[in-house]
């Protein structure tokens, strides 16, 4: 049975009274029917209820477009920098900045041979990448791609957060070190629960995702003095985390679910299911988008309910440019 759209198409206007006329502008929303999908499409569909907030972007509806990048180096993580999409290519030793709206390379600069680039993060002016087998963590211009300096952690170094003034780094065994991001000084190195391996920031505190392959928790840090203020169960091995501008969602790799958890308090609001081997999450102001190993998936923000979930074999890295998802895959970087 055939896929079935219908396009509404309404318009908007806005009375000209000075030029005593009117200015209209054309919204597309597409609405799917409830068959079969037809041959060659993908499994499930995304959400129909559009976002008003992206009519700016131009992006009035959830067109399933998806287009990939050529990416050998095995990236890792992702970022975006306002402009640009910042890759950390783990195989190769360097980054690829790639232009947001079609993906060209404006550059690929080499942090260093087997370093094992991991995790990139923006600062606002500059892109800092770390390195699990340096146990380093690297900050380039964000304009040029040039090193402003390299700074030693302890290896593995993990998934990195910027809260405003400082970089914290998860690394170690069980440790969170805090960098000044201005000058890359060592503002102090903080105990937290076994095998740190990402973090975030919710304009309060600072959570890191702690666990390796055992059963994981987050820990709740306040950035002013690094003491840990809570301690949380989550599923099995976790791995990525992000903000939702009231809760904190984290992947549990080890038992292909996210958990969701009230950043205020720390308690667990709901466990979803999705495909196999979840590993990062992105919030795109409306709903969480998780990658995996059989796919990416789009959850609601108020019931985990899943609104979608779209090709891309062995997703690792995932960020939202404002328009946009993009995640690292084996040997591509997908944008959706």
């Amino acid at each position: 049975m055939k896929r079935v759209l219908s396009v509404v198409t309404q318009f908007l206007c806005v009375a000209m009274v000075a030029a005593g006329g009117s200015l209209c502008a054309q919204t597309s929303v597409v609405e799917f029917d409830d068959g079969q999908l037809g041959a060659g499409a993908p499994a499930s569909s995304p959400s129909t209820t559009p976002n008003p907030l992206k009519v700016a972007l131009l992006k009035w509806y959830e067109a399933n477009t998806t287009t990939s990048f050529p990416a050998t180096g095995g990236p890792y993580g992702v970022a975006f920098d306002g402009a640009n999409v910042w890759t950390a290519n783990f195989n190769d030793g360097n980054v690829t900045k790639l232009q947001a709206n079609d993906g060209t390379v404006l550059g690929t600069f080499t942090i260093g041979d087997g370093v094992e680039p991991y995790g990139v993060t923006f600062d606002g002016a500059n892109i800092w990448v770390s390195s699990v087998a340096a146990g380093t963590v690297t900050r380039l211009q964000a304009s040029t791609g040039k090193i402003l300096g390299t700074f030693n952690v302890s290896a593995p170094a993990g998934w990195m957060t910027f809260d405003g003034t400082n970089i914290w780094v998860p690394n170690g065994s069980n440790t969170l070190t805090k960098l000044q991001a201005s000058t890359g000084k060592s503002l102090g190195n903080f105990t937290v629960s076994f095998s740190p391996i990402s973090t975030a920031f919710d304009g309060t505190y600072v959570w890191v995702v702690c666990g390796g392959t055992s059963g994981g928790v987050v820990s709740k840090v306040n950035p002013s003095n690094g003491k840990v203020v809570g301690t949380y169960n989550v599923g099995t091995a976790p791995t990525g985390i992000a903000f939702d501008g009231a809760n904190m969602w984290i992947a549990n790799r080890g038992d292909g679910t996210v958990t969701k958890m009230q950043a205020s308090n720390g308690t667990v609001l709901g466990t979803f299911s999705v495909p196999l081997l979840p590993y990062g999450v992105a919030f795109d102001g409306t709903n969480i988008w998780v990658s995996s190993a059989k796919g990416t998936t789009e959850l609601r923000v108020s019931d985990g309910a899943t609104l979608g979930t779209f090709p891309g074999q062995n997703g690792t890295g995932i960020a939202f440019d404002g328009a946009n998802m993009w995640v690292a895959l084996t040997r591509t970087v997908q944008k959706y």
